[in-house]
């Protein structure tokens, strides 16, 4: 049996408390293991992973509120596998409208291409839009499920420092009404934006290059149009995208010639009249929002400096050519959000966090990488560029396998490491390789309800294995154990479970053989994943054992900690700036959180 680690009950606190005066000196008595600078797509995310990991987590914004904007219009399927994790699933799917694709158009206003990719691999449609300012009151709402989550808004971080001294706390000095308070951390994640603060105090720059050309956004509502997916006119008079959302929002996007002016272009006459050039009846919908926007292909140089962390457009900037921007910062919610709380709770060492960035920027890369030459697809500089790309789009389409190769969206860099977290070793013609995201098919419960893969793995590490597979040796960390069997397979249960009783199943039904393939192509009978669904090591492979293959694992997993007692979970006064509420879940040194030499995971952190 993989043995469960204690973990001590964090005092409670309320979301959204900061808006009552009456809790200022609870601020100032605060300690939490993980704060977080903003409260935007990535920063909510993480929260709430983190509070489905039972770690006590506080996020500051400086805002009053979310952001009533829409900034990002397009989530896509790792995106809604996050929000499922988060068990948001049932307040946002609702709002979302599943699997739209996108048409290009000519400068002549001819179609020549399309992408409309079908099949859900990891159990959502792969492009999908959304109302970002609905998602995020749906955020910062599911915090409140979580008696040790808080969210401060109006409160902006002034100072921190890194206690190098002791390596055990970041002290924060927070403004709040013209009022300055302090706390005390393990852990500081800057999920701050673009223009972070946190990024600019560490001195970490942003490698990669800015657009000269910038772009006129515009939202509006009111939209009764049953046009469904996106237009793209790779016009060199005037680039321009058409994107409809839910609940009749609809955005366009206009690229600004060198020497136009922005106000003038805001003007409501000039934005109404690029609108009517490209669709006379949304010409007069009602405009939300107008603003220009410069964009930037950037990534962070370093993602960690000590016990501070950058996610989300703090360590990368991506053209919105492809939507991924947002969706970037969210795959980083969910790579950071299982590691911290391991490392928070003692479980394993303060090094696995160095794998952040190590599995997370590479990627970032790719998808900047992808953006950036649809973008010059997009902006072709003249009517003899704009010729001679969509002639040749046009041509290579004739070859189906090229043609579903755009048709599926299969461009899209795959969500895969090279370096990480992860065991290699797994057969060379495996589907799905460790270090990749695991496909997430629908399973049948014994009595015939079929759920989605994920709804039967927790939260935490998860073994699958098929009817032959010994179960694994203990390494060391909380592992679910699930066996699979089959389509073909007697499945006949004394009593048949319900959806609800889901949790309590311990075999499950492979519908369509999909989980099957995966392992054989692996030459393995059983798959370790980690809490994020990525694949951590193949098990039941030829030429060596399972305890041999998961040996590695050791040497990254902390000794159990013991559970805090009533007296030294207690507040006490600290000759610092702040009040402890529970000492820190394991001594860490200054050497142990230095990033790693790039490697894999057979490095001892």
């Amino acid at each position: 049996m993989n043995r469960a680690l204690p973990v001590s009950e964090p005092p409670p606190c309320r979301a959204d408390q900061a808006h009552d005066p009456a809790h200022d000196q609870t601020h100032d008595q605060a300690h939490f293991p993980v704060v977080i600078v903003g409260a935007g797509p990535t920063g909510l995310m993480l929260a709430n992973l983190l509070g489905q990991q039972g770690v006590r987590t506080l996020v500051i914004e400086r805002n009053r509120s979310t952001v009533a904007e829409s900034r990002a219009v397009t989530i896509d399927d790792e995106s809604l596998r996050t929000v499922q994790a988060s068990g948001l699933m049932g307040q946002v799917l609702p709002q979302v409208v599943l699997g739209y694709g996108v048409r290009y158009y000519s400068w002549r206003g001819k179609e020549f291409a399309r992408i409309e990719p079908q099949g859900q691999e990891y159990g959502f449609p792969k492009r999908n839009a959304f109302h970002q300012p609905l998602l995020l009151e749906q955020l910062r709402a599911g915090l409140q499920r979580f008696a040790h989550s808080a969210i401060w808004f109006g409160h902006e971080l002034l100072q921190f420092r890194d206690e190098g001294e002791n390596g055990q706390v970041v002290h924060l000095q927070l403004g709040h009404d013209g009022a300055t308070k302090h706390l005390r951390c393990q852990w500081l994640v800057a999920c701050d934006g673009g223009r972070s603060m946190v990024r600019e105090r560490l001195g970490i720059a942003l490698v990669g290059s800015s657009y000269d050309e910038k772009w006129l956004i515009v939202d509006l509502l009111g939209r009764s149009s049953a046009l469904r997916h996106a237009r793209t006119w790779c016009d060199p008079a005037r680039p321009a995208i058409r994107l409809p959302g839910p609940q009749g929002t609809l955005r366009y996007e206009f690229m600004l010639h060198a020497g136009e002016d922005p106000e003038q272009v805001l003007q409501e006459e000039n934005v109404r009249r690029w609108i009517h050039a490209r669709h006379p009846a949304d010409a007069r919908l009602a405009i939300t929002r107008k603003v220009v926007y410069a964009f930037h292909a950037r990534v962070a140089e370093r993602w960690q400096s000590g016990r501070v962390l950058l996610a989300g457009d703090a360590a990368h900037l991506t053209p919105p050519f492809a939507g991924q921007g947002m969706n970037s910062g969210v795959r980083d919610a969910a790579n950071l959000a299982w590691k911290l709380a391991a490392v928070v709770r003692g479980e394993m060492a303060p090094g696995l966090l160095a794998t952040y960035a190590q599995e997370r920027k590479p990627h970032a890369w790719s998808l900047i990488g992808m953006a950036v030459r649809i973008g010059r697809f997009m902006q072709p500089k003249s009517v003899w560029a704009a010729l001679l790309a969509q002639g040749a789009l046009r041509l290579c389409s004739l070859y189906p396998p090229v043609r579903e190769h755009v048709l599926q969206l299969r461009f899209k860099p795959r969500p895969r490491f090279h370096e990480g977290f992860f065991l290699p070793g797994e057969s060379a013609a495996a589907l799905v390789p460790a270090g990749q995201l695991l496909p997430q098919p629908q399973v049948e419960l014994p009595g015939g309800a079929r759920v989605a893969l994920d709804d039967m793995l927790g939260p935490g590490f998860a073994w699958l294995g098929l009817a032959d597979a010994a179960v694994p040796p203990d390494f060391g960390l909380p592992c679910r154990h699930l066996r699979v069997v089959a389509q073909q397979d007697d499945f006949l249960p004394v009593q048949p479970v319900q959806p609800a009783q889901a949790a309590q199943c311990a075999v499950l039904r492979d519908v369509d053989g999909t989980l099957e393939r995966l392992l054989r192509s692996a030459g393995a009978n059983a798959v370790l994943l980690r809490p994020d669904r990525y694949v951590l090591a193949y098990l039941g492979c030829a030429g060596a054992p399972d305890a041999a293959r998961l040996q590695p694992l050791a040497a990254w997993c902390a000794p159990p900690r013991k559970t805090l007692d009533a007296q030294s979970a207690r507040p006490h006064r600290d000759e610092g700036c702040a009040f402890a509420l529970s000492t820190p879940a394991a001594t860490i040194s200054n050497d142990q959180v230095k990033p790693l030499q790039p490697s894999r995971l057979a490095t001892t952190p």
